[in-house]
């Protein structure tokens, strides 16, 4: 904390220059990599995804339901949940397809 007051005060060493900036620069780039690169990249892809969806397609919703879509409009998807039961859901809540074993596909960063 006195350390704080010195530096506000202007007491601080004067030879730091740009390299005490390095370290917060390396921290910087290293968490863009490990953090956000990734994230935008699976974002990228649930996009991608949901652009791509056909009738026919079985997908899981963000809810947990698994259903087979049957129809597919610009922001709207029927999904068939159970023999003559359709509902009507949100493109975006698609989060991910159905493998031929039954299992929801991972997205790319956890497989």
């Amino acid at each position: 904390m006195n350390a704080l007051f010195l530096l506000a005060d202007g007491a601080a060493p004067q030879g730091a220059g740009l390299g005490g900036f390095i370290p917060i620069i390396l921290i910087v780039v290293i968490m863009y990599f490990i953090l956000i690169r990734p994230q935008q990249k699976q974002q990228k892809e649930l996009r991608e995804r949901q652009n791509n969806l056909q009738s026919g397609d079985k997908v899981v919703t963000a809810g947990g339901i698994y259903g087979i879509i049957r129809e597919v409009k610009d922001a709207t998807v029927k999904l068939e949940i159970a023999p003559n039961t359709v509902i009507k859901v949100a493109r975006t809540s698609i989060v991910s397809n159905v493998a031929k074993d039954g299992s929801a596909d991972a997205p790319a960063a956890q497989k």
